[in-house]
C-alpha cells in the first residue's frame, strides 16, 4: 500500500515513529483566534474538519496561550498529529478586550521531523501580523465570517511547500517567499563525475531565488549531464558549478547520481519487491521510462528489466537481452528512475596497483596509474580527471598485469 501527498512519498510497509528523523507532509494548515465571546477557536482551516472541534478544544489552552509563550514557536503532539504554531498577540484598543491573538499552525503526523518548517511557521506569521496591522486582513475576514482569501492563501501554501518546497505569496502589494530549509549538516564535496537530478520540477523554481551562477546552470541539469560536463557546457568555472550543486543539494532541490553509461554495472536492491505491490510506485515508474506518453510500457517488462541487473551483467549486455525499445521502455531513464527509487544501485569498478616498486621503471603514464590506483577512486572519477571514455580506460587497466579491480 502507498501514499503519494506531494513530493513526499510514504510506503505503507516502513515503519515510521516519533523521533524517527523523517520528513513528512504538511497535512493541514489551520489559523485560529481568541474570540471575545466565544473563546479560543478556528477561523479557517485547509482542508476543512481536519482538526475537529474536539481536538482542538483539548489543546486550545496550549495554542492560544498565555502571554508568556506569545512569539514563541510551540509544538502540540496529540492523537497522531503535530502542531506547530507561532502565537501571536496584538494589543490595540480598536479590538475587542483591547487585544487580538491569532496563531496560524501547521499540522503534521506525529512522527514527522518538523524542526525545518518552524522559520516557515514564523515567516508566515509575520507576514500575516504586517497584513493585520496595515489593513486588519484577518481580524475583518474572522468578523464577516468570509474568510475565503485567507482559506485560498493557505490552500496554496499546503500545496506548494508539499510539492515544491517553497511557495511565493502576494497579497494587494505585498509580497513574500517562503521556502523550506533543512537543518543539515553539509553535504559531501561534489566531484566532477556525479550526475545532478532535479527532486522537483525545474519549471516550478523561480528565478530571483537563486543567484546568476546557479540560474545559469540550472538549465543543464537533466538527470544525465555530470558536473565536468555542466561546467563545459556553460562555460562556467567548474569549481563554481560543484558549488552550486553542492548548494542545490544542500537545499534538498537535486541530488547525485551516477554517470549513465552502458558499459556500467547495476544490482537490484531489496526495495524492487515493492514494484510488485506498490500501485503509486508502478504508475510513477511506466510514466517515467516510457519512450512516449503514447505507448506505455508495461509493468512486468519493468520489473523483468530491473531483476536482470547483477553483478557481471552491463547495461549494454542486458539491452541486447531484452531489446527495451521494442517494449516501449527507455533503458536511459529506466536507470535513473530505478537509482532515484533505490530499486538498484550502482555496482562501481575502484583499480588497484599491486606492485608499485615497478612504478619507476613505466612510462610516464603507468607511474600516474600507479600513484592514484589506490582503490579509493572509482573508474567513473578517473575517467573524468583524464578525459577517457569508460572503456578506453578499462581496456588499459586491463592489459596492465600490476592492476587489479575492487568490485563494489
Amino acid at each position: 500500500m502507498c501514499e503519494n501527498v506531494g513530493s513526499f512519498v510514504m510506503d505503507g510497509n516502513s515503519k515510521y515513529y516519533e523521533g524517527c528523523g523523517q520528513e513528512g507532509p504538511i497535512r493541514c494548515i489551520f489559523l485560529c483566534e481568541f474570540h471575545p465571546t466565544a473563546g479560543p477557536r478556528i477561523t479557517c482551516q485547509v482542508p476543512e474538519n481536519y482538526i475537529s472541534k474536539d481536538i482542538f478544544d483539548t489543546v486550545s489552552h496550549y495554542i492560544i496561550p498565555k502571554v508568556q509563550l506569545q512569539r514563541c514557536t510551540l509544538t502540540v503532539t496529540l492523537l497522531g498529529s503535530k502542531i506547530l504554531g507561532f502565537p501571536v498577540r496584538i494589543d490595540n484598543k480598536k479590538y475587542a478586550r483591547n487585544a487580538y491573538y491569532f496563531n496560524l499552525c501547521f499540522v503534521c503526523d506525529a512522527w514527522a521531523r518538523t524542526v525545518h518548517l518552524e522559520p516557515l511557521v514564523k515567516k508566515l506569521t509575520e507576514y500575516l501580523l504586517s497584513m493585520e496591522l496595515e489593513t486588519e486582513w484577518l481580524s475583518k475576514q474572522s468578523l464577516s465570517g468570509d474568510a475565503k482569501d485567507l482559506s485560498g492563501l493557505m490552500r496554496q501554501v499546503l500545496h506548494d511547500i508539499n510539492s515544491r518546497r517553497m511557495c511565493t505569496l502576494t497579497v494587494g502589494t505585498t509580497t513574500t517567499h517562503l521556502t523550506v530549509v533543512r537543518v543539515n549538516s553539509d553535504p559531501a564535496p561534489v566531484k566532477d563525475h556525479q550526475v545532478p537530478v532535479f527532486l522537483y520540477s525545474r519549471q516550478s523554481f523561480v528565478a530571483d531565488q537563486w543567484d546568476l551562477t546557479t540560474n545559469q546552470i540550472l538549465p543543464y541539469i537533466d538527470g544525465f549531464n555530470h558536473v565536468s560536463k555542466i561546467a563545459a557546457l556553460t562555460d562556467v568555472e567548474i569549481s563554481l558549478v560543484r558549488a552550486c550543486v553542492q548548494n542545490l543539494v544542500y537545499y534538498g532541490v537535486v541530488t547525485l547520481v551516477p554517470i549513465f553509461q552502458y558499459c556500467a554495472v547495476y544490482s537490484a536492491t531489496p526495495k524492487l519487491r515493492q514494484l510488485t505491490r506498490c500501485a503509486g510506485l508502478q504508475r510513477q515508474c511506466v510514466e517515467f521510462c516510457a519512450r512516449s506518453p503514447r505507448q506505455l510500457p508495461r509493468v512486468s517488462d519493468l520489473f523483468r528489466m530491473y531483476a536482470g541487473m547483477s553483478y557481471g551483467s552491463t547495461v549494454r549486455d542486458l539491452c541486447r537481452r531484452m531489446r527495451p525499445q521494442e517494449l516501449a521502455i527507455n533503458e536511459r531513464k529506466l536507470v535513473l528512475f530505478g537509482v532515484l527509487e533505490g530499486l538498484i544501485r550502482r555496482v562501481y569498478k575502484y583499480p588497484v596497483t599491486l606492485h608499485n616498486d615497478n612504478a619507476s621503471l613505466r612510462s610516464e603514464h603507468s607511474q600516474y596509474v600507479a600513484r592514484t590506483y589506490n582503490g579509493l577512486v572509482c573508474l567513473d572519477e578517473l575517467c573524468c580527471q583524464g578525459g577517457l571514455s569508460a572503456s578506453q580506460l578499462d581496456e588499459q587497466l586491463e592489459r596492465d598485469s600490476d592492476v587489479i579491480f575492487i568490485v563494489k
